[in-house]
């Protein structure tokens, strides 16, 4: 069992996601940066559907009330195990009574915590990740207490791991959504040669970008959406939808963001800058 002392700003359970439900509405979830929780994952050795904590721009104070066995990836939050700091993407004990905690965001946003068989809160649809509209458990709250396995023993076949740099990177790379062809040569120019920064319009659903490059009227019927789907509103505004975005919707779907730069992207905090790049095929 893990007891949560203080949740965090937006602490999470996710998993690889929740698939076969888009037909009725209810989206993929699951981890935003699903490199990261995939390393996570890799070092325990535990499956790569089981469920990691997704920690949000500032961490949780968690205490371990069983010993386990414990990695972090993505964002460096400055952890702490008893006040002692824990180097990211490198495989750790924690024994009963031990406090697992994170201090100031160095880079990047998104953090993942993994334990030894993954953390065994409930399922719902066949996914433990958090999507409030069916599992509001899911989200870390104070007192709380999470299910995860007893491990005494286990000497991980690769210990530590090569950082992972999302944080740096701001290249996303995109194919062409299905209604790419309405752009503008103007458009064009700007959207591959320019900068965006991120509006603070951000969350699990979707990134908004400040700046707009042109409006259109194009009218269309509303049409399947993507996680990493990048739609095109009449005044020239971009959305990208993330995890928990909407499964169809009504703006022209301009761009699709390759499964990396989703990763990428969900590093990235209000104020912080993108750009955008074709891939050819």
């Amino acid at each position: 069992m893990l007891k949560v002392i203080h949740p965090g700003f937006f602490t999470t359970i996710q998993d690889a996601g929740r698939f076969g439900y888009r037909d009725k509405g209810v989206p993929v979830c699951g981890s935003m940066d699903n490199y990261s929780s995939s390393i996570a994952n890799s070092l325990l050795e535990n499956k790569e559907t089981d469920a990691v904590m997704e920690i949000t721009m500032t961490g949780p104070k968690l205490e371990f009330h069983t010993s386990s066995f414990f990695a972090i990836t993505g964002a460096e939050m400055s952890p702490t195990l008893n006040g002692i700091p824990v180097n990211s993407y490198e495989v750790h004990k924690a024994e009963e009574g031990d406090v697992l905690s994170y201090g100031k965001l160095i880079n990047g946003f998104r953090s993942y915590l993994a334990v030894k068989g993954g953390f065994l809160t409930e399922m719902r649809l066949k996914s433990r990740s958090f999507y409030k509209p069916i599992t509001d458990g899911n989200c870390i709250k104070e007192g709380m207490e999470i299910p995860v396995e007893r491990h005494t023993e286990y000497t991980p076949k690769i210990s530590h791991m090569k950082s992972e740099a999302f944080h740096k990177e701001h290249e996303l790379l995109v194919y062409k959504g299905p209604e790419y062809n309405i752009f503008t040569n103007d458009q064009l120019k700007l959207l591959f040669k320019n900068k965006f920064t991120i509006a603070k319009e951000n969350n699990r659903m979707a990134y908004q970008l400040e700046e707009l490059i042109g409006a259109h009227s194009y009218k269309m019927l509303t049409s399947a959406t993507l996680p990493g789907t990048v739609q095109l509103t009449p005044a020239g505004k971009l959305i990208i939808l993330m995890r928990d975005g909407q499964t169809t919707g009504g703006y022209p779907r301009v761009l699709q963001l390759a499964n990396k730069s989703i990763a990428i992207l969900a590093q990235k905090k209000f104020g912080d800058k993108i750009t955008f790049h074709p891939i050819k095929h």
